[in-house]
Order: C-alpha cells, then sequence, then structure tokens
C-alpha cells in the first residue's frame, strides 16, 4: 500500500497550524485569562473544545470507531472541502465524481480551482468499478462515491467500491449520509483495512439534526490528523457540540425515527404507484424517494404552489423526468399524495 503522507499537498505537510487558546487542557477550575474572553456569562463566554473530545468520545461508543480515526466539522461540507483543499494542488489535480450524485463534490473542487472528470453510473443506477477505474489518470487524486446515492436513493454494490480502494493509488471518499435507511452498516467495519478510505457520515439525516450542522468524517488517524491541522480552530461551536451530545444519549428516539420513515417510505411507494402521473418508483435504500413521473417541471410548479417542496432532479443523468421526494410524516405524505392525483392532465 502507498504512503497516504505522499499525496498531500507540500504546503499542507510544511503548515503550521494556528495554535489556539483551548489546544492545551487548562483543567477543571484554571483562571482563564489568556484568550481575551469576556469573563461572564458561563458557560457561553468560554471558546468550545477545538477537537470536541467529550463528543468524539461519545460517537466513538456508538460506531465502535477509535476517536482518533474521526473528525467533526460544520456538517459533512466542511470535510469534502478540507479533503479536496489537503490532497489536491488547485489548477494541477484532478477529482473523479460518479455521475449523477451529491452536487455539493463538484462545488466544493470549483471553489478550490481542481477540475472534475464524470464517471457516469450505470442506467440503474448500479456503479461500474472498471469504468471509474479506466478513466484515472496522473493528476486524478480523489475520488467521490454516495452510497446510498443522491438522488437515485440506492445503495452501491460493496465489491466494486472495494475494487476501486484496492486498485486506486488515492483517496475514497465514501458518503454514507443515508446508511441508517438502508439496513447495512455500510462500509464502516472496513475503515481500517484501506488507508485510502474516509467515510462521510452525518446527523442530519436519521438523527433529526440538520439543523445544528455536525457532519463527521471517519479515516485513517494520519489523514484525522491533517483535518485537524487545516480546518479553523473552532468550527464546531458550543451549542451543536452541546445539542449533539444531548441527542447521541437518546438513540431510542433515533430508532423510533427511523422506523417510522421506513414505514413510511414504504407507503409512500405503494400509494404513489397507483397515481397516473407516476412511470416509475425507483428502489430506495435512503429516507426519499426518486419517482419518475410525466411532467416533472409542471408537477414541481404544481406542488410548489400548493406548498409542498419536492426536488425537480430530471436535468441530472438518468433521471430524466424524474422528481425527488423526500419522505414526511404522515400527513405530510397524505397531502403530497392528494395533490398527486389532483394534479391536472
Amino acid at each position: 500500500m502507498f504512503d497516504i503522507i505522499d499525496l498531500i499537498r507540500n504546503n499542507i505537510r510544511e503548515l503550521i497550524p494556528y495554535s489556539s487558546a483551548r489546544d492545551e487542557n487548562s483543567g477543571d477550575g484554571a483562571v482563564l485569562l489568556d484568550a481575551n474572553e469576556s469573563p461572564y456569562n458561563t458557560p457561553f463566554n468560554r471558546y468550545p473544545d477545538p477537537l470536541q473530545m467529550e463528543l468524539k468520545e461519545r460517537i466513538s461508543d456508538l460506531l465502535s470507531t477509535p476517536s482518533d480515526r474521526i473528525f467533526l466539522g460544520n456538517g459533512s461540507d466542511e470535510a469534502i472541502d478540507l479533503l479536496i483543499r489537503i490532497f489536491c494542488e488547485p489548477s494541477a489535480d484532478r477529482v473523479i465524481i460518479i455521475d449523477p450524485s451529491y452536487g455539493m463534490y463538484k462545488v466544493c473542487a470549483d471553489i478550490n480551482n481542481v477540475r472534475v472528470d464524470f464517471v457516469s453510473l450505470n442506467e440503474d443506477f448500479s456503479l461500474d468499478a472498471d469504468r471509474l477505474l479506466a478513466a484515472l489518470i496522473q493528476e486524478t487524486k480523489m475520488v467521490f462515491l454516495c452510497s446510498p446515492n443522491n438522488p437515485s436513493s440506492n445503495l452501491l454494490d460493496p465489491s466494486e467500491i472495494i475494487k476501486i480502494l484496492s486498485e486506486f493509488q488515492g483517496i475514497v471518499v465514501l458518503d454514507e449520509a443515508y446508511i441508517d435507511f438502508s439496513g447495512t452498516d455500510g462500509m464502516l467495519p472496513l475503515l481500517g483495512d484501506y488507508k485510502n478510505l474516509v467515510i462521510l457520515r452525518t446527523l442530519s439525516k436519521a438523527w433529526g439534526l440538520a439543523g445544528i450542522r455536525l457532519g463527521m468524517a471517519l479515516a485513517d488517524p494520519g489523514i484525522i490528523q491533517y483535518l485537524n491541522k487545516v480546518k479553523y480552530p473552532y468550527n464546531v461551536n458550543y451549542l451543536t457540540q452541546l445539542k449533539a451530545l444531548e441527542m447521541l444519549h437518546s438513540v431510542n428516539n433515533k430508532e423510533d425515527w427511523i422506523e417510522k420513515i421506513l414505514t413510511e417510505r414504504k407507503e409512500l411507494e405503494n400509494r404513489l404507484t397507483g397515481i397516473a402521473v407516476v412511470k416509475k418508483i425507483y428502489p430506495s435504500d435512503a429516507n426519499f424517494l426518486l419517482v419518475r413521473v410525466e411532467d416533472p417541471v409542471g408537477i414541481y410548479s404544481y406542488l410548489n404552489k400548493q406548498g409542498v417542496i419536492v426536488r425537480n432532479r430530471s436535468h441530472m443523468t438518468h433521471c430524466e423526468g424524474c422528481i425527488r421526494i423526500t419522505v414526511g410524516t404522515p400527513d405530510e405524505n397524505n397531502r403530497l399524495i392528494a395533490l398527486m392525483k389532483s394534479y391536472p392532465q
């Protein structure tokens, strides 16, 4: 196996990170006169733990993953951006993104002036590892995969992912934002076997915490070390850490929500099947459905005007005629079904 450190940009390897006031443990009861904070309004007057150690220890317990393999950020988007900045030289290196997939991979690459090569999934949205590997060139430093994929909602074949991990001498970023709805553990059990694997997870979906913006990257400690080196000092605020800890001690709530969403997903699929304007519903391993309809633009606009917001995905590869529908509450889903049935043809 190649050395991950050899892939890191020279200036990042040589970077001296900012030394924050809370990098060292000051101990309970210490008089903190080092960071120009206000002495009033405890505990909000103090900068948060820059490495979020208490939160990482809880996540470590839940995922059975050592805390030195965990990076926490302002949503998964922060980790995506930092990974590109660490491994990809602007105007020189390239990344590969499966198509269709989550749009922020390309946005982050564009912001960092890193070229993108797209590799299409098969028409059924399955991954062809050989096609992707054939698209690699010397400048390719990173591959972005999403499983379950957005917007297609399907799990990618683990054997195809493993083939890419084994043969690509670069970083493979596997976004598992929707893994809790798939009935599988994803690729996390294999994290220790592949030093070039970075798994993205989030609290925005199954945990119902999109509003606090907390995502994570799970990777080899060497990669985590550089993510911590490049990130802003206090990238996860105190309120986010506090709320995340509270919710991560309420696993039963999360499991109950997942069960309800999966039940509603099946119910929504069954009810959409009998509607005239619905042509196809793709199998889902996520908390949403990709649905092919007769008039995606018209249906999207009609639903929008009635106060039901879905996503028109008909412009994306293999998604012609498709809208993406998030599974809501029973009342929300009932409203959607009633409007779909009443759509004027």
